[in-house]
């Protein structure tokens, strides 16, 4: 065999190695050297090295570099839904027919590229290993050089331990003092110490008091121990109570930490809940521990409600100022039907108009309360306007209780005082009150008040200390004593006070002693007192309550009419609720007071007057099934009997407030007091009573017109006319004007004309309908003899005949002119 020749350089690999290249494997790979080969290609994984910095190729004919791979495409087109729209594939789909064989592609197969990632694998093999045993030699040498290092510095003795510091070991503390919390001796000794938190600080309570615990404070306790060996350990609690504040609740947890800190303790603060204490604490106190209801003041300042004084003000339009407002006594004694007051209760402010005051006095008072309720109680204040003889309870209370009758009383040429303005000066020892001279025909103007200094305005009636913002304390002082020497140095009224007054924050009473000290309030007087004194949020919700309720169901008006109640199911009912009555007592209103009905009266209501029914109802009371199937019956029955009693107070349409207001004062309070909690109040007015009540009076409901004390000068005919809505029930007898136009053939009506001079004789007179019903035309001539007892009725007499075809006579012509056309109503 001939010698064999030097093997020529074997070529590197072609580097087209497919899809298992190394250099997809080395995603992190930065620097890649590729330059004086026989590069064909590279992979498409080239592309995927984003941390690939440096490629160098260069001397290498023959490489053609790999397409860039397409961006796949995001949020449109058949790769973002993953459904293949093609005509032929929907088709497929709604026909239900298979996949054609030629649709699915088989992967072509490259023989090449097998060979080549094969003959990769091979090459690599031996690289691989070589790698790895450098890497392990690179590792064994770093291990002996740190053994060797680790030796070095323990015989030096200029290392720290091997075993690494835990991470709060690692943390210096912060050098704080807390001598002024904690003593220099707190935790050397072994026992138990106890500190309560009380305005933010720690304070240290006795041993007697230990285990005793209020329920509204914190403590913080610390128990100390030694063993044998000396060594101290701490045990560090902090107590929350159930009632405590949150400030003592973070001020117990962070002295806790402090006085960890001050201790140098390695223990943890442990919190402790009332009632909910783990057994470690319980043995601190030998489990004898108790909770105590109280507790000592919040540090932070608490928010105590605003004490307002209850004042009243007559309010005047004098010729020298825009508006006066002089206070008087809050009392019944002070209110005049001339003048417009202002009754400031704090939260509910009242303006009382009497019926002779002028427009201008209120419309100027409402326009000072708004701004007292804007300026001084931030929009809270409730207000409202009230009309004499309409005045409520609320607004009587405050005042002491009904007035036996208003009367005017203020002087007709009475002029308010002139307010007199004192400056407070601070002299040579001693104090000096120059008057403040505004000229001839001046008067106070806002711009005479200096903020350094302070002043007093005595307007007779009140006096104000104004304190301005730069002012100097001293000065602040005298003032506030000077101004009470001088309020009691003159005669003043009972209802003179001092009132101090801080620069910025003036009261509208205050202001309105100044001239142009005019603050501008949107008020719209189209709106009543209590929708203007609401807030914006108020308002909006207001508005969109409106809304709700202006969507009206009309379902209603479509519906048929609810079928009227029978005469057979009335009676019923009639019956029914007249065997509970027990008894019923009436009382009529005359003057100041209530009187007892007179018998003959009852049924008879005047629309100017206020009557009171006290009825008495027999209720049964509901007992176990074993006492009614005892046989002891008599007694029994007796005791399953109660009562209750109800008060009706039926107001006329012409009838006033007063009289309900002197019902609750007086009459009410009685019953209640004879039958408490027995005792029910239903208040009525005319034409609106319920159907329980009308049945007392068996369809006999007369209503006059007037007063029942009223005599006329000379007697008047009365016509009344039945009138049942919906059920024989509400049967009612209602006087109307005596007028022949007013006549209808639906209804039934009563005449009565006395004789000249004579209201107790005369003649009744029965006009019955033609298309009335016949129940009403026999109810109307029984309710004719009760109209008045002394009155004799006529019927069929000549007279009678008369009135009554006259009236026909009427109705007939009424009747053919809207037949012809000539007349437009009805009647």
């Amino acid at each position: 065999m001939g010698k064999p020749r030097p093997r020529d350089r074997q070529p590197p690999p072609r580097a087209k190695l497919g899809e298992e290249s190394n250099d997809r494997r080395c995603g992190k790979l930065k620097r890649l050297i590729l330059n004086r080969n026989r590069l064909v290609t590279l992979p498409d994984a080239i592309h995927a090295l984003t941390d690939l910095e440096t490629l160098d190729i260069r001397d290498n004919p023959n490489l053609v570099m790999p397409p860039k791979p397409k961006e796949k495409k995001t949020g449109s087109g058949p790769e973002f839904y993953n459904i293949d729209f093609s005509l032929q594939h929907q088709l497929r789909l709604a026909t239900g027919a298979p996949p054609s064989p030629s649709q699915g592609q088989q992967p072509s197969k490259d023989p090449l590229a097998r060979k080549m990632r094969l003959r990769k694998v091979k090459d690599t093999a031996g690289d691989s290993d070589k790698v790895l045993k450098g890497m392990t030699g690179v590792t064994e040498e770093k291990n002996k050089r740190l053994k060797e290092w680790t030796k070095d510095q323990e015989q030096e003795g200029d290392r720290q331990e091997a075993k690494p510091r835990r991470w709060d070991e690692g943390l210096e503390r912060p050098q704080l003092d807390y001598s002024d919390f904690f003593t220099e001796d707190t935790g050397q000794t072994a026992g138990v110490t106890v500190w309560q938190i009380e305005n933010f600080l720690p304070v240290l309570i006795e041993e007697a008091q230990h285990g005793k615990f209020y329920d509204a404070d914190c403590y913080i306790i610390l128990k100390t121990s030694c063993d044998d060996q000396g060594n101290t350990d701490w045990m560090i609690f902090y107590w929350i109570g159930a009632d405590a504040s949150l400030d003592k609740k973070a001020c117990a947890a962070i002295h806790s930490v402090n006085l960890r800190n001050l201790l140098g303790a390695e223990c943890r603060t442990i919190r402790e809940e009332q009632a909910d204490e783990s057994e470690e604490f319980l043995e601190v106190f030998d489990h004898n521990i108790s909770y105590i209801e109280g507790g000592t003041a919040s540090g932070f300042f608490t928010v105590e409600d605003t004490q307002y004084t209850v004042r009243m003000y007559r309010v005047s339009i004098p010729k020298t100022c825009n508006i006066h407002l002089e206070p008087v006594p809050v009392t019944l004694s002070a209110l005049d039907p001339r003048f417009s007051f202002l009754l400031d209760a704090g939260l509910r402010i009242y303006i009382w108009a009497g019926h002779r005051s002028t427009l201008n006095t209120r419309t100027k008072a409402r326009l000072m309360a708004e701004k007292i309720n804007k300026n001084e109680r931030k929009n809270e204040a409730e207000i409202s306007v009230i009309r004499q003889g309409q005045e409520t309870k609320a607004f009587w209370e405050l005042l002491g209780g009904l007035p036996d009758e208003i009367l005017p009383h203020v002087p007709e040429d009475f002029s308010p005082p002139k307010p007199r303005l004192y400056q407070v000066c601070l002299g040579m020892g001693y104090l000096e009150l120059p008057q403040v001279e505004l000229g001839a025909g001046q008067r106070l103007r806002k711009v005479v008040l200096n903020t350094r200094n302070v002043y007093i305005l005595d307007c007779y009636s009140d006096v104000f200390v104004w304190l301005g913002r730069k002012s100097t304390r001293l000065v602040r002082a005298a003032a506030l004593k000077l101004s009470q020497e001088l309020c009691n140095m003159l005669p003043r009224p009972d209802v003179a006070m001092v009132t101090r007054v801080q620069e910025g924050t003036e009261t509208q009473v205050f202001k309105s002693k100044f001239i142009g000290w005019d603050d501008i309030v949107p008020v719209d007087y189209t709106k009543s007192a209590e929708e203007a004194h609401k807030g914006g949020p108020e308002i909006k919700r207001d508005e969109d309550q409106a809304k709700k309720e202006a969507k009206t169901d009309l379902s209603a008006l479509f519906m048929p009419r609810q079928p009227s109640m029978s005469a057979a199911e009335a009676e019923q009912l009639m019956e029914e609720w007249n065997e509970d009555l027990d008894g019923m007592e009436s009382f009529v209103l005359e003057g100041k007071k209530f009187v007892r009905l007179p018998e003959e009266e009852i049924g008879h209501f005047y629309s100017g007057d206020s009557y009171v029914f006290l009825c008495r109802y027999w209720v049964p009371v509901e007992t176990p099934e074993q006492e009614e199937q005892e046989e002891d019956a008599p007694e029994q029955q007796e005791e399953q009997e109660d009562f209750q009693c109800v008060v009706y107070f039926w107001q006329g349409r012409d009838a006033s407030n007063m009289g309900w207001l002197t019902f609750t004062f007086s009459l009410q309070k009685k019953f209640e007091s004879l039958f408490p909690g027995k005792l029910e109040v239903v208040r009525t007015h005319q034409q609106q009573e319920n159907l329980k009540f009308l049945a007392h009076f068996k369809k006999k409901f007369i209503i006059h017109q007037g007063h029942r004390k009223d005599k006329p000068a000379e007697p008047q005919p009365s016509l009344f006319q039945i009138r049942a809505n919906g059920s024989p029930l509400c049967t009612r007898c209602i006087q109307i004007p005596a007028e022949g136009k007013l006549l209808n053939s639906e209804f039934c009506y009563i005449l009565k004309v006395p004789f000249d001079n004579d209201e107790t004789n005369g003649i009744v007179y029965v006009w019955i309908g033609r298309c009335s019903e016949p129940d009403e035309a026999k109810l109307v001539e029984d309710v004719s003899n009760d109209i008045n007892p002394n009155v004799r009725q006529q019927a069929g007499t000549p007279a009678a005949s008369v009135i009554i075809n006259h009236a026909l006579q009427l109705v007939e012509i009424h009747q053919s002119s809207i037949m012809k056309g000539t007349h437009t109503s009805k009647v």
